[in-house]
């Protein structure tokens, strides 16, 4: 766990350079990117495939999806020599260097949903009054 020096360190690092950390997160935390990659890190995966485990991603969604994380070098897209042509998806190395904070991120999403959800609703409570 990081001291508070370190996090005092790590926000002046990020507000230093945030023409760098800014775009770069932009292309990472998206709506699906952590959840499309969680899919992919224990094997590559077709593209069907990827779509029955995301509940509620559209067709759309995840060929976009798929395709900014190929060109921000994440995933890549391997045609298959198959009948039908099938293609397969798998994560880089440059990927899997997000699995440990997208694994915190899942975790502590895990730990707090319900203080969330009761902070939410608490919120709501009060502007309705």
């Amino acid at each position: 766990m990081a001291d508070d020096t370190d996090l005092d360190l790590l926000c002046t690092d990020a507000f230093t350079h945030m023409d760098v950390v800014r775009p770069t997160l932009d292309r990472i935390a998206d709506k699906w990117t952590i959840l499309i990659l969680t899919v992919l890190c224990p094997r590559p995966s077709r593209f069907n495939a990827i779509k029955r485990r995301l509940d509620g991603i559209t067709h759309k969604a995840l060929a976009d999806a798929l395709k900014r994380l190929e060109r921000n070098g994440l995933v890549t897209r391997t045609v298959l020599p198959t009948t039908p042509i099938g293609v397969e998806y798998a994560i880089t190395p440059l990927g899997h260097s997000l699995r440990q904070p997208f694994e915190a991120i899942c975790a502590w999403a895990l730990a707090n949903a319900q203080a969330v959800e009761t902070a939410s609703a608490d919120y709501d409570r009060s502007k309705a009054s």
